[in-house]
């Protein structure tokens, strides 16, 4: 369906032509995202900045998510999450781990670029995929309370299911691909090849910023 990120990035910036000349915040999720937001940002006269969130995977299945956390320690947990064996001390174990990793990024992310504030911007989110959605759901979560002006979630390839439950937390979502046979979101990539932290940096590197985040919670849905 797509050859790679990039082709998916020209992609979703001629669907997201509207907000060409309006300055808009275009956030990775990292790692796969992050080189997707620069393309976006460029072709859309935008500032490209990362959103940092990890899924919490499930138990003897990593690729499963069952959640998701942002660097506030706001948790997002699936519905399936139990009935795939993580209980609350498993989910308490996994958070730490995720959270862990989190801290790590932003510690190697800020000092080449520091945060962009999305309050009263146009947010425009973007992933390479939707699966289950979870990480996503955090990220959008964490901007919410920042109140931007306008939230857009934009990704190349989602199940309807994911799209249904991103469509209650944003203004806007944008997917170019809506299959039905659905296994994960490589299946839809020619070339899909893993994005690594010097990448990450080497974008934001190329960027300049400020801002700041806030808050802990949990939301079930």
């Amino acid at each position: 369906m797509f050859y790679d990120r990039n082709e998916a990035a020209i992609k979703l910036a001629n669907k997201l032509l509207p907000y060409k000349g309006r300055h808009p915040l275009v956030l990775g999720i990292p790692r796969g995202a992050v080189p997707m937001a620069k393309v976006i940002a460029e072709q859309l006269n935008g500032d490209c900045d990362v959103v940092l969130v990890r899924k919490l995977r499930a138990p003897y299945s990593p690729e499963l998510a069952i959640g998701s956390i942002d660097e506030n320690g706001w948790t997002y947990i699936a519905s399936i999450a139990s009935a795939v064996g993580a209980d609350e001390a498993y989910i308490a174990h996994e958070k730490k781990i995720q959270m862990e990793t989190i801290q790590q990024r932003r510690k190697q992310y800020t000092p080449v670029h520091t945060p962009l504030n999305p309050t009263g911007r146009i947010v425009i989110v973007v992933d390479d995929g939707l699966a289950t959605g979870a990480t996503m759901i955090a990220a959008l979560y964490s901007l919410i309370k920042k109140d931007p002006a306008k939230l857009i979630c934009a990704v190349p390839v989602a199940p309807a299911d994911t799209l249904n439950k991103i469509n209650r937390l944003v203004d806007q979502v944008v997917c170019l691909e809506v299959p039905e046979n659905f296994q994960s979101v490589g299946q839809f990539y020619e070339h899909f090849p893993q994005v690594e932290d010097a990448e990450v940096k080497a974008i934001l590197q190329s960027t300049q910023v400020t801002g700041k985040t806030d808050n802990h919670d949990t939301y079930v849905i």
